[in-house]
């Protein structure tokens, strides 16, 4: 990001003047009170909102030339995992990675086995056929986490992925994005829990009202 704003309605400026760099294979916490821009800083990343000044480079391409193909090529390299999973409660857990699997593109077959092996990796095989909704509050962030994995993204975007769960299960969350990581993925994870940050030796971006605080 080079001196990047983004402001809504015109009179509300969410994030101001912002420089940053993340490097390839980085894992990075972006810390900041509700409100400070967090969640607009992912927005940008993956798509959702685009800058009103300044420039933002995703893959060392410039994102507000790109087309609306090229944007949609971008995402299919970035998953997002939410604080409120964003699951489809009544699809099975199968059937709402097979979605995000349909939506960038990869053919059935494809999807298939790459579900699998996901599913296997996070140690949830068992729960393939399980309905979201019978799935407990740390299943279905793994669930989210699983179906953010499916296509291979080269980044994760984590908007207070433990938010809604108790320490243990954050621990858990927490072992899960180390090894995404470990295995070659960047991970940007926003939080406010600062309790969790400081257990963690990664780098820190803090915002403060939409600027990044020294």
């Amino acid at each position: 990001m080079s001196h990047l704003y983004k402001t809504y309605l015109k009179t509300w400026p969410a994030l101001k003047d912002i420089n940053i760099t993340v490097s390839d294979r980085e894992f990075v916490f972006l810390t900041g009170p509700s409100g400070a821009g967090k969640s607009t800083f992912l927005k940008l990343i993956y798509g959702e909102e685009r800058p009103t000044r300044g420039e933002l480079y995703v893959f060392g391409k410039k994102v507000r030339k790109m087309s609306h193909r090229g944007r949609a090529l971008l995402r299919q390299k970035i998953g997002v995992v939410f604080q409120d999973f964003k699951l489809i409660l009544t699809k099975t857990v199968y059937e709402n990675m097979a979605l995000a699997a349909n939506v960038v593109g990869l053919s059935p077959s494809v999807a298939h086995t790459r579900i699998l092996e996901v599913l296997s990796t996070l140690h949830m095989g068992h729960k393939i056929k399980t309905p979201v909704y019978q799935l407990s509050g740390g299943e279905q962030q793994r669930a989210a986490i699983a179906r953010a994995l499916v296509t291979s993204p080269r980044i994760i975007l984590a908007d207070e992925p433990t938010g809604n769960l108790d320490p243990s299960l954050s621990s858990t969350i927490m072992d899960l994005l180390k090894q995404i990581n470990a295995n070659g993925t960047t991970v940007i994870m926003a939080t406010h829990d600062y309790n969790l940050v400081d257990r963690y030796p990664f780098r820190r971006i803090e915002l403060e009202e939409g600027r990044i605080r020294d």
